[in-house]
Formats: C-alpha cells, structure tokens, sequence
C-alpha cells in the first residue's frame, strides 16, 4: 500500500496561478460542458437511496476488475479548523493509493474543491486509465467546476478543468463519473477513508511525512 502525507498552510495559494476571466477554460467556445458532454456525468443519490447504493455496488466492482478503469474516494473534513483531505485511489492490480493533505483556515467548498483536484491530479497521470468513477459525499461541489458563470472558486475550478481537457483530448474513450455517496451509509471503501481521518487525529497539525 502506497501513502503519502503532504503538508500544506495558508501559502498554498501562491502555487495557484491568479485567476483570470480571459483564461481558456472560460471562453464560450471552449467550455467542457458543450465540447465533452458526453465524457462526463453525475450520479446523485435519489430518494430510493438503496437502489442508488446497489448501482454504486455494481459500477465499482466493474470498475475494479477493469484494467483500463480507476476509482477515487474523496472525502474533507474540518476540526478546530484545521482541514483534512483524503483520497484513496484503486486501480486494477495496483496497490491502493492514499494521500492526505492538511490545511487551516480555509472554507468547505474550496476544501473540497482543493481534494478533487488532487485526486484528479494523481488518477489521469495512471497508465491506460480510459475510465475514471470519483466517489464522494458532496456532488453539489463537484457541479461547481462545470459552471462557467462567476463564482468565488473559479481558480479551483480552472485547474481541475484544465487536467480534465487534456484527459478528454487523450482519447475518444476517455471518460469520468461523479458518484454522491453520503457518509450516513457507511459504504465500506468510504469507510476505510473515515478510518483513515481517525488515524490521523492524534497527529499535531502540519506533520510533514511520506512513505
């Protein structure tokens, strides 16, 4: 099992380019949502809330035994305001990969919107991975980054959209589902996420370790 644990502090946003209204990304002509409409969707859990978590079931064991597929659990939470982010990303024989940052003073949102991106990061760059399922409990976040109008997260947004081009212009069969999977259900490879947030509550803030 590969882990890595990254610090990060307030100066994270320097790594960040400033945003800008002319960047690509929000040209009209440009936009993901009308040029790969059909690479990407949105599964949100419905009132048949079993039925959803079957159909969750079912995607991720296709997934996993698929050699071209990757899955990513996401998962942010907040304590004493410090910020913890995880991501678990299974690939098809190869070992399970965990990351987790740590920041402070920073909003859910951006939060959460910060842990996509370096789940994104990470999956695209996997060998012959046509195929990637992002597991979450917040889809309404994952929404924001395919909205072209004005919102306080677009610098996030830009990034994400941006490795998401370059993976969609890869291949023609290049293609990325957003799956909401609530907390309360206690799914079991969300709950090795929960396991890892507890893991890590003694640590002090800002350890700087990898292995």
């Amino acid at each position: 099992m590969k882990s890595a644990l990254v610090n990060m502090d307030n100066k994270c946003n320097k790594l960040i380019p400033s945003f800008s209204f002319f960047n690509q990304e929000f040209r009209p002509a440009n936009h993901l949502i009308d040029l790969f409409s059909d690479r990407f969707s949105f599964h949100p859990h419905s009132s048949n809330i079993k039925k959803h978590m079957e159909e969750l079931d079912n995607t991720t064991l296709r997934a996993l035994f698929n050699t071209s597929s990757a899955i990513v659990i996401l998962d942010t939470n907040i304590k004493n305001h410090v910020t913890t982010s995880i991501s678990h990303i299974h690939s098809h024989n190869r070992p399970v990969t965990k990351t987790i940052h740590r920041t402070v003073n920073v909003f859910t949102t951006e939060a959460k919107l910060f842990t996509i991106q370096c789940g994104i990061n990470q999956v695209v760059n996997i060998t012959n991975v046509n195929h990637i399922v992002i597991i979450m409990d917040s889809l309404h976040t994952a929404k924001r980054i395919f909205n072209s109008l004005s919102h306080p997260y677009q610098i996030h947004s830009v990034i994400i959209l941006s490795k998401l081009r370059k993976f969609f212009s890869r291949n023609a069969n290049n293609h990325i589902e957003f799956w909401d999977c609530p907390s309360k259900q206690k799914w079991p490879l969300h709950a090795l996420v929960d396991k890892d947030f507890k893991s890590f509550e003694s640590i002090p803030s800002f350890p700087c370790k990898s292995s």
